[in-house]
């Protein structure tokens, strides 16, 4: 499944779309002052706090994922033999997006008894 991504990589995904998102409520915002004249402020103030939650959200969530990644484990990829970080019992390489996992209950080959 080439769509699954690591839990690192799908975290720093939501961090750059709050930021995204963010920038463009507060651009979106702003263009209310020069559609709707003197409401306009009030729609672009509105819409800068909006924007500026989001960018803080997205700020946490980016030293949220920086401090997983500090304390994650780097493990060498079975199968395209990179170096990826594992959060988890289970996760996905962060190149080539294979399963990953620690525990031998959980894996599908190579399992020896």
């Amino acid at each position: 499944m080439k769509w699954k991504a690591s839990k690192i990589s799908t975290m720093r995904t939501w961090g750059l779309l709050l930021v995204l998102l963010g920038m463009g409520l507060m651009v979106f915002g702003t263009a209310g002052i020069l559609l709707f004249g003197e409401i306009g402020k009030i729609i672009a103030g509105v819409f800068m706090v909006i924007g500026l939650i989001a960018c803080t959200v997205s700020m946490a969530v980016y030293f949220y994922v920086g401090m997983l990644s500090t304390s994650a484990p780097v493990i060498e990829c079975p199968e395209c033999g990179k170096r990826t970080k594992m959060l988890g019992e289970t996760d996905r390489c962060m190149y080539c997006h294979t399963v990953l996992t620690f525990n031998a209950g959980q894996a599908t080959e190579g399992v020896e008894s």
